[in-house]
């Protein structure tokens, strides 16, 4: 069975390159209000986008992992707050699609339904008759103020004083939010904290996740055949959220080379900037890191398609290096819009300048923990010595 392809990539890439000048008409309004526009959300799920990872039975395209990352990738060049928070969404429907077909019936009653989600394990769910207790506090949940229903990544006690990795789907409505969102970098995600307290969940809504992150085992029979259900939690997360990284790299020099053509060179006899060997170094430099920044990007995504379709099992090798290429894309995009901000002088600091926001995006993004360029490095390391992984997380 072939990954649906009812939009195909250049359609999709092409509705969100379009939606570039929508989202960033609305980006001040954002940054002021730590959270996407309702024009911004109603435009991306106009454009079928949040439909991505939604299954084929509910309307969903099953679109292949090179598509969804383009499209993350074209979001973000409008602002990389949307397009991580798009991201998150379109991982949360595919966390979704892994539960108990009743279960996804009532998510997906709503065909506009917003999902959001974390991998951090910072909840407890105790087993009761019938389900489990759930207690916990979770920071970071990007897009949770718009959200019908959230991810929770919990620890599952399995009552002999042990515990295993477990997903959650509970009802936005159950939770309490704290917004304490107040940040330097990607301010428009909404991270904010999300609540549980005493909070009863039936047994359908605990997915155990080693099953899913190790064996690609889930409890959805109806998605059972569907290449999109058989990628790799972990590749495929990571492949998708990097995919921001990309487009906040190359929002970063088209506004560079907007002001380029009117700018010198303050304190030297440089009348214009384009015309200085130092600049066309910089430019250069960017430019090739923009584009290792997209190749590893588009390996990874290439590679999950690839080896979904083929149906061929994945070593712990491969697991490691594909999350390397991810956090590799964010570093190499990084190091991009570091050399055009210091290229871009000190009018680039003023706030309504997008560059000075692009830099504390793209930092912010290199500092998730999932994504640290330094962290995932000494785990794909440790594999290449012969070292067990120094994570469950692959």
């Amino acid at each position: 069975m072939a990954i649906n392809e009812a939009a195909s990539q250049a359609e999709l890439v092409g509705r969100a390159s379009d939606l570039v000048e929508v989202i960033r008409k609305h980006v001040p309004w954002q940054e002021e209000n730590r959270v996407l526009h309702e024009e911004v959300l109603r435009a991306v799920t106009d454009a079928g986008i949040m439909k991505m990872r939604v299954p084929v039975r509910y309307g969903g395209a099953e679109s292949d992992v090179r598509t969804v990352s383009a499209v993350i990738a074209e979001l973000a060049r409008g602002d990389g707050a949307v397009g991580w928070t798009i991201s998150t969404y379109t991982m949360g429907s595919w966390l979704a699609g892994l539960f108990p077909d009743e279960v996804q019936d009532e998510i997906f009653a709503d065909p506009s339904v917003r999902i959001c989600g974390g991998v951090n394990p910072s909840g407890v769910a105790t087993p009761v008759d019938g389900g489990v207790v759930l207690n916990g506090r979770w920071h970071f949940v990007s897009g949770a103020p718009h959200s019908q229903w959230d991810m929770h990544s919990v620890l599952l006690a399995d009552g002999a004083g042990g515990f295993e990795p477990a997903t959650i789907a509970v009802p936005m409505s159950d939770l309490t939010i704290v917004d304490d969102w107040h940040t330097a970098g990607l301010r428009a995600t909404g991270s904010v904290t999300t609540i549980a307290q005493d909070l009863f969940v039936p047994q359908a809504r605990v997915l155990p996740m080693i099953p899913v992150m190790m064996h690609g085992q889930h409890a959805s029979k109806l998605n059972a055949d569907s290449l999109t259900w058989k990628l790799p939690f972990v590749p495929h997360a990571t492949a998708v959220t990097s995919s921001s990284a990309v487009g906040m790299a190359k929002a970063a020099r088209e506004a560079f080379f907007e002001k380029l053509p009117s700018r010198k060179i303050a304190y030297t006899h440089y009348e214009r900037q384009a015309e200085a060997p130092l600049t066309h170094l910089q430019v250069a430099q960017a430019a090739m890191k923009i584009d290792e920044a997209e190749f590893h990007v588009r390996r990874a995504a290439e590679r999950l398609d690839a080896k979904v379709r083929a149906g061929e099992l994945w070593s712990l090798e491969e697991r490691a290096l594909s999350k390397m290429d991810a956090a590799t894309a964010c570093l190499r995009a990084k190091e991009a819009v570091d050399v055009l901000n210091t290229a871009s002088g000190g009018s680039s600091i003023y706030s309504d300048q997008p560059m000075q926001r692009i830099e504390r995006d793209i930092q912010a993004l290199n500092l998730n923990g999932v994504l640290h360029p330094n962290t995932v490095a000494e785990t794909y390391g440790r594999i290449l010595c012969g070292l067990e992984p120094n994570t469950d997380l692959l």
